[in-house]
């Protein structure tokens, strides 16, 4: 089992980094919370790691801290939510935000995110809350400057890696741009797309 990776970073997308460990590169599929944090390319950067071991696959999940990696094996936890459908849930909302919905129970917040339906969100909380109250909520880290690279394609290539039609995402990305205004970070521009999305 894979808990931690730290290396350089080789290549990078809203929802994946690849780090060169020692001359091999591990794929971890990130949230939008932790590629919101992670260093240019080229530069060192260190993971929590989760390890999803498939007949088909061998799959890493990376975190920037280790509540957002605790919020997501609590995620997984639940009937018939996956490792995808928990990283979307970490992309549409912060760990801390989830945790508190969870125990909460505010099926509502839940179901605007993408991929959970009101059912799921129900069972969700039903089958979480006790832990979710015990999990408490972390600090949420602070963004880290401007990615350097066309928003507009990070966040249709974004949209499009969690699953959206193309089309869809193309109507939803000058909407969100015009919406978050001037230096607006990755993040926030694809919380907004996933809003509209939503509705």
């Amino acid at each position: 089992m894979i808990a931690w990776v730290a290396g350089v970073v080789r290549d990078k997308s809203p929802v994946r980094v690849v780090v060169d460990v020692n001359g091999v590169g591990y794929e971890l599929h990130v949230s939008l919370s932790t590629s919101a944090l992670l260093p240019d390319v080229g530069k060192t950067v260190s993971l929590h790691a989760h390890t999803v071991a498939r007949e088909d696959a061998l799959l890493l999940y990376g975190f920037a801290t280790a509540h957002e990696k605790a919020v997501f094996e609590l995620l997984i936890r639940a009937s018939r939510v996956g490792p995808k459908l928990a990283q979307t849930m970490l992309s549409g909302m912060p760990p801390e935000r989830l945790v508190a919905a969870l125990r909460d129970g505010e099926v509502a917040a839940l179901k605007g995110i993408p991929g959970v339906g009101g059912k799921t969100a129900e069972r969700m909380i039903v089958e979480l809350r006790e832990k979710a109250a015990e999990l408490g909520s972390g600090a949420a880290p602070a963004p880290v400057g401007d990615p350097g690279e066309d928003l507009r394609d990070q966040l249709l290539s974004a949209l499009v890696n969690l699953g959206y039609p193309r089309k869809e995402a193309d109507r939803v990305v000058e909407t969100a741009v015009a919406e978050a205004g001037e230096g607006a970070s990755i993040e926030s521009l694809i919380r907004i797309a996933l809003r509209s999305l939503a509705r």
